[in-house]
C-alpha cells in the first residue's frame, strides 16, 4: 500500500511537471492572438483528459448540474478508496481531481441558475458578477471542467474568468464614453508571467526541500505517542504540537503553488495591475503563505488557507444557507474532503473554535487598538494562542482515524474545547443580518481600520466567507460588461 501510495505521488508529480511545459507551450503557439477558441478548448480538454488518464488510469463522469449527484458520486468514489483499497495512506488519487471537479460542476450550476433563473434584484454583487447568462456548449463545459492546467490540482476558477482567459478577453477594459452611457472597450498591455512563474517554482522547490528534510523528522503522529505523553511537560507539548503542525503545511504549499505556476504559465491568473503598475497573478490563487504563518486570528489564518475552496463554500452553501449557514458550511466542507472521521472531528471542533474566536474578538479587540504598544502586545498574544488554537483543531485531520484523534485531545483533557463552550456561554454574540454584504458586518469601524491593513482579504469572521471579499468585487465589476 505503501509503495502504491508513493508511486501516485511521483506520478502526480510527474504529470504536473509535464503541465507547467504544456502551458508554457499552450502560451506560446496557441495564444488567442493566434488560435481560435475552438482550438484552445480542445487542446486544453485533450492534454487534461491525457493526464487523468495517464496519471490515474480512468476518466471521470460529467453529466447532470446537480449538486446532490456531483457530491453523492464524489462520496462514492472516497468511501472505495478509502475503505476498499487504502484506508490511512494519503496519496495523490483519483479523488483529488474528482474534488477540483466537483466544485466546478456545482459552482456552474449554480452560476448558470443565478444567470438565468433569479432576477438581478435577488443576487448578490458578487453572484450578479459571475452569472452565468447562456448554457455553455459541451466543449466550453468539458474545457472548464477538464482543461490540463487544473484537472489534477486545480485551483478552481470561476467559469467566466475561464472562458475569458481562452477568449483572450483577459486584458480588455471597459469605461463609459463622453455620454456616460455608451461603453468603450480597449486593451491593456499583456504582462509577462515569468517573474511570477520563477517565484512560485522557487516556493515550491523551498517547499518541497521542506517537506522531505524537516517534515519527515517532527511527526504529527508523535503528539500522541505514550512516552511523549508520560514524560513531556506541558509547555513541550504546546511547542511540539505547533511545530509538528507547522512541517506539515509545506506539502500543501508545494501542490498548491504548482498549479498556481501552471496556470499563470498558461497566461490564466491574472487580476490587474497595482498603483504602481506592478501586475499581480493572484486572481486564483489557493493561499498566501506569509499571512498564514503570521497569523493573529482564527480568521485571518482561515481567510488565507485554501482559498479558492473557501469561495466555493461561500458561494454554493453559505449565501444560499437558510438555517445557521456556518455549520451547514463547515458539515459541506468535511463531506467534500471525505469520509474519514478525523475529517469530521476537525470541522466539528473548527465550528465551535470560530464561533468563539468570533465572540473573543467582537467584544474585546477595540480595547486593544491605540496605543501601538498595546496593539503589538495584542497582536503578540493572539498570534500564540491563535497559531495553538488552529495546529490544535487540525490534529484529527491528519490523524484521521478517531481512536488516535480522540487520544490526542483527550491527552489534551479537551481543554480547547471546553474553552470555547465556555466563551460562548459567558460573552454576548452579535448575530449578523442577512443580506449584509461582507464589510457591513464588520462590528466596529476602528477595529476594521486595523483589519483591513492586516489582512486585505476581507473583514468577515466565518473563514469560509470572509476570503477574497475584495477580490470578489473586484471581479464581479470587471466581469458586469461581459455577456455570458
Amino acid at each position: 500500500m505503501v509503495s502504491q501510495a508513493m508511486y501516485n505521488n511521483v506520478n502526480f508529480v510527474v504529470c504536473q511537471l509535464f503541465a507547467l511545459l504544456a502551458a508554457i507551450w499552450f502560451r506560446t503557439y496557441l495564444h488567442s492572438s493566434k488560435t481560435s477558441s475552438f482550438i484552445r478548448h480542445v487542446v486544453a480538454t485533450l492534454l487534461g483528459l491525457y493526464l487523468a488518464l495517464f496519471c490515474f488510469g480512468c476518466l471521470f463522469l460529467f453529466s447532470r448540474y446537480c449538486f446532490v449527484f456531483a457530491l453523492g458520486y464524489l462520496t462514492v468514489c472516497q468511501i472505495t478508496r478509502v475503505y476498499i483499497f487504502d484506508y490511512g495512506q494519503y496519496s495523490a488519487d483519483f479523488s483529488g481531481p474528482m474534488m477540483i471537479i466537483t466544485q466546478k460542476i456545482t459552482s456552474l450550476a449554480y452560476e448558470i441558475h443565478d444567470g438565468m433563473f433569479r432576477k438581478d434584484e435577488e443576487l448578490t454583487p458578487s453572484q450578479r458578477g459571475l452569472a452565468v447568462r447562456r448554457m455553455p456548449s459541451l466543449l466550453e463545459y468539458l474545457s472548464y471542467n477538464c482543461n490540463f492546467m487544473g484537472i489534477l490540482a486545480g485551483p478552481l476558477c470561476s467559469y467566466k474568468d475561464y472562458i475569458t482567459f481562452i477568449e483572450g478577453r483577459s486584458y480588455h477594459m471597459t469605461q463609459s464614453g463622453e455620454n456616460g452611457k455608451e461603453e468603450i472597450q480597449y486593451e491593456r498591455t499583456e504582462p509577462s508571467p515569468n517573474v511570477a512563474v520563477i517565484q512560485k517554482l522557487l516556493v515550491c522547490g523551498l517547499s518541497l526541500l521542506f517537506h522531505l528534510t524537516i517534515s519527515k523528522m517532527l511527526p504529527v503522529e508523535y503528539n500522541i505517542d505514550e512516552h511523549f505523553q508520560a514524560t513531556a511537560s506541558w509547555p513541550t507539548k504546546v511547542i511540539y504540537l505547533y511545530v509538528s503542525l507547522l512541517a506539515a503545511r509545506p506539502k500543501y504549499y508545494f501542490a498548491w503553488t504548482l498549479a498556481d505556476a501552471i496556470n499563470n504559465a498558461a497566461g490564466f491568473g491574472f487580476r490587474g495591475y497595482d498603483k504602481n503598475g506592478a501586475a499581480h497573478w493572484d486572481l486564483i490563487s489557493n493561499l498566501r503563505i506569509k499571512q498564514i504563518e503570521m497569523s493573529t486570528s482564527f480568521k485571518m489564518f482561515l481567510d488565507n488557507w485554501n482559498i479558492q475552496t473557501a469561495l466555493w463554500l461561500k458561494r454554493v452553501c453559505y449565501e444560499r444557507a437558510s438555517l445557521s449557514p456556518t455549520t451547514q458550511t463547515f458539515f459541506l466542507s468535511a463531506i467534500w474532503h471525505g469520509v474519514y472521521p478525523g475529517y469530521y472531528l476537525t470541522f466539528l471542533t473548527g465550528v465551535l473554535m470560530t464561533l468563539a474566536a468570533r465572540a473573543v474578538r467582537n467584544n474585546f479587540r477595540h480595547y486593544f487598538i491605540e496605543p501601538p504598544q498595546l496593539k503589538f502586545l495584542y497582536d503578540v498574544i493572539t498570534w500564540i494562542a491563535t497559531q495553538i488554537a488552529i495546529s490544535y483543531t487540525v490534529v484529527p485531520f491528519v490523524l484521521l482515524s478517531i481512536k488516535p484523534s480522540l487520544m490526542f485531545y483527550s491527552s489534551w483533557y479537551y481543554s480547547l474545547h471546553f474553552a470555547g463552550i465556555l466563551v460562548l456561554l459567558l460573552l454576548p454574540v452579535k448575530k449578523k443580518q442577512k443580506g449584509k454584504s461582507t464589510h457591513e458586518n464588520v462590528q466596529l469601524s476602528r477595529s476594521k481600520k486595523f483589519d483591513e491593513r492586516e489582512n486585505s482579504l476581507g473583514q468577515n469572521s466565518f473563514f469560509t466567507t470572509n476570503n477574497v471579499c475584495n477580490q470578489n468585487q473586484e471581479i464581479a465589476s470587471r466581469h458586469s460588461s461581459l455577456k455570458q
